[in-house]
């Protein structure tokens, strides 16, 4: 575990650290990608401390937010993931924010963020992924057309093999089903199914339910070829396709491996006593952050009062720091 496997934008932001407290933050946020997998809960442990001890620090911020994200702790990676959009610019992670939003029960608050300024500025996949919970989220409102509607778009097309396209394909079946149109859903279900080959979804699993609902193999077989030829899926350019979407960072990142691994052998961290000293504040403080991005964030005085908050924060780590 070094701090030069880190992401060297990540590593970047580091830089204007003390090179120990930089080290050692580098060392938690690695641990914390390692285990998000196998142990979550142990991993936001570790992004919380990073975020105890570097709360200036944008990429720390956004670490702590997917973190408890994929924990399932809504509230903080709400907060965090706004404090990084704060300190960042830009439109941040808005589809994780608006599923957060989701997921606390406020789906017009996500279909908002799918309204908001800053979501023309989403590359498009992040683009297609706000639109998939933004469907979601007027779905939960009772607005079953408009979500299956919402989601027509010019990237809902099966002969496209995007990293985007299996899960939008499936959202729209979903919402299809959803709709009472079941043998539509079917149709789309095939070709998430096509898609998927990372199995991020369930589609095969949905077909066999519908093939029942259908009436029998002889209306499945009909459909499936239909749904097929309309894909034109051809197994050997899409395999090409797929081979290409790698990104190499190795050469860009040599460049700054230097600063952080000449003096990394002298750092002598026992990650998990650092943990237990910190957790209970970092647990406070998220619980804190909490609450105030909870109230409503198009209200000015709640804006202030998270910045608040914010500067608060950081004069904690900064004292801590040092």
């Amino acid at each position: 575990m070094e701090p030069g496997d880190l992401d060297i934008e990540i590593r970047r932001e580091l830089l204007t650290l003390p090179k120990g407290l930089a080290d050692k933050v580098a060392l938690h946020l690695v641990a914390a990608g390692q285990l998000i997998d196998s142990e979550p809960e142990r991993a936001l442990e570790h992004a919380r401390y990073a975020r105890q001890r570097a709360p200036r620090i944008p990429s720390v911020r956004e670490a702590n937010g997917l973190t408890a994200y994929l924990v399932g702790e809504w509230n903080e990676a709400l907060a965090e993931l706004r404090a990084a959009r704060r300190m960042a610019g830009g439109p941040g992670h808005l589809a994780i924010m608006a599923d957060c939003e989701r997921a606390m029960g406020r789906p017009e608050r996500a279909v908002e963020l799918s309204r908001s300024e800053e979501a023309p500025q989403l590359d498009q996949e992040d683009a297609v992924e706000l639109r998939i919970v933004a469907a979601g989220a007027r779905r939960d409102l009772g607005e079953v057309e408009a979500s299956v509607v919402s989601l027509q778009t010019a990237e809902l097309d099966p002969k496209r093999q995007e990293p985007w396209s299996a899960r939008l394909f499936y959202a729209y079946a979903d919402n299809l089903l959803a709709a009472g149109r079941e043998r539509e859903a079917f149709t789309w279900f095939v070709h998430a199914a096509h898609a998927d080959d990372e199995d991020e979804t369930d589609a095969a699993e949905r077909l066999e339910e519908l093939a029942e609902k259908l009436g029998g193999p002889d209306v499945v077989e009909e459909l499936v070829t239909e749904a097929e030829a309309a894909a034109e899926i051809d197994d050997e350019d899409f395999d090409g396709e797929s081979a290409e979407i790698d990104e190499d960072f190795d050469d860009e990142a040599a460049e700054i491996d230097d600063d952080f691994d000449d003096d990394a052998v002298d750092v002598d961290v026992d990650l998990n006593e650092e943990i237990g000293e910190q957790s209970e504040a970092a647990s406070a403080d998220s619980e804190k952050a909490a609450e105030t991005e909870g109230a409503d964030e198009t209200s000015e005085k709640a804006a202030k009062s998270d910045a608040t908050d914010a500067d608060a924060s950081n004069e904690e780590g900064d004292a801590r720091a040092q």
